[in-house]
């Protein structure tokens, strides 16, 4: 039997019904054991109208869904009032208070009659004052994090980005972490790489940087060493407000520019290459036209914000005093952001301090110093002075240690060679 595929129009308002035939179609086929959207494709309805009429005691010719129910304007008024007020912009709550008053309305009823206040509250939440700076006046700062293929392995870069606010040019430097002694190495960096001082330092409420904040007052405590450090360098620090990242946008949408543009997802065959890379890249940035000043930022920094800057000092200035505390391992190595450096093996499972300096390592044992190395910065690489194994080995007078078992080779035909030679 053919059946009756057109739905009956009801008058105006009213939710169109469908015809008494296809709902015994509907239940009857059901009842043959076929599945839910086989029916719908049969009768020609949708999926979820088949469910509600075998869900629901619902008699043919029956509305499909009740009629959309809309607020009086009386209210209206209440949930919109109630929405600004103790409800602090929840619909689920204007709800209930609504309940409370004898009125029982979905959220979806509310959220409709909310929509343009929710709408300016957006919009004035997102809206910012683009405020532009002086020449020399401000530098913001900011880290970002990357995966990179370094060596063909997958690690994780840490970048600071420092941008100066009047010209926009950039300045961008890579870490393998981001401690307050890879903030200050950084913004060092960046000084030199300008030539010259700014007045102000604007960064986000890093733990590095900010200690904490009076909400009250809006007072920041800044960190010690960073204070420190700003005072070395004759720079002002300040922190955008909580949640405010826009308020450091340039140095934020500078983080966006080095990840998607310098970087992307290129591999690099060492750390020291992607250096290269960014040092190259930065020259190429410098060149393009900003999409706000619309000018290249080298341009615009050469013509009024080079002599705005304030003149470097003359002596070099302390950037990291960054002492961890380590244990040393089985091998006697310690490891310093996956870099391993080697100290005397009698040392193994002691405790030891490691300095972090600009290009050395030092390693204390104690007031001892037990080692010297030169900084690296490639991951996962060992650095291994052959004097911090000696004795390790007994090898044949004639015959001195070969040279991968000096270096901590993991051949094991190299060891099968000193256990066969030794006395």
């Amino acid at each position: 039997m053919e059946l009756e595929r057109d739905m009956l129009v009801s008058p105006a308002g009213e939710v169109p019904v469908i015809e008494g035939e296809l709902v015994t179609a509907i239940r009857t086929l059901a009842g043959r054991g076929v599945g839910k959207k086989a029916i719908a494709r049969e009768v020609g309805v949708a999926v979820n109208t088949v469910r509600r009429y075998l869900r629901d005691p619902i008699t043919p010719g029956q509305q499909i869904r009740p009629a959309a129910r809309r607020l009086t304007d009386v209210h209206r008024d209440q949930a919109r009032t109630l929405y600004e007020g103790p409800a602090a912009g929840n619909a689920v709550v204007v709800r209930r208070l609504l309940a409370e008053r004898g009125c029982a309305i979905s959220v979806r009823t509310i959220e409709r009659a909310v929509a343009d206040i929710r709408r300016a509250q957006r919009v004035a939440a997102l809206a910012t004052v683009r405020v532009e700076t002086a020449p020399g006046d401000q530098l913001q700062i900011d880290f970002g994090q990357k995966r990179l293929l370094i060596a063909g392995a997958r690690v994780r870069i840490f970048l600071l980005v420092a941008v100066l606010s009047y010209s926009r040019r950039l300045f961008v430097k890579a870490f393998l972490n981001e401690r307050g002694d890879d903030w200050r190495e950084g913004i060092a960096a960046g000084f030199t790489h300008f030539g010259g001082l700014p007045r102000t330092l604007l960064g986000d409420n890093a733990r590095a940087l900010v200690l904490g904040r009076d909400r009250a007052t809006g007072t920041v405590s800044f960190h010690p060493t960073y204070v420190a450090f700003c005072r070395d360098w004759d720079v002002q620090p300040r922190a955008c407000a909580p949640y405010r990242a826009r308020t450091k946008g340039k140095t934020e949408a500078g983080v966006k520019y080095v990840k998607r543009n310098a970087l992307a997802d290129q591999a690099f065959d060492s750390f020291g290459a992607l250096e290269q890379h960014l040092a190259e890249w930065m020259t190429v940035a410098d060149q393009r036209c900003h999409g706000t000043t619309r000018e290249a930022p080298i341009v615009r920094f050469e013509r009024e914000e080079r002599a705005a800057l304030r003149s470097l000092p003359l002596r070099a200035l302390p950037r990291r005093t960054q002492r961890l505390r380590r244990r040393v391992a089985l091998d006697a190595f310690v490891d310093v952001d996956t870099i391993r450096y080697s100290v005397p093996h009698r040392l193994v499972r002691d405790h030891v301090e490691v300095l972090v300096e600009d290009r050395l390592v030092r390693i204390f044992h104690g007031a001892e110093m037990v080692a010297t190395h030169a900084r690296s910065m490639e991951p996962f690489a060992r650095i291994v002075d052959v004097g911090h194994y000696a004795g390790l080995w007994r090898a044949a007078a004639d015959s001195p240690p070969p040279p991968t078992v000096a270096l901590l080779g993991r051949d094991l035909t190299e060891y099968a060679a000193v256990v066969d030679g030794g006395q």
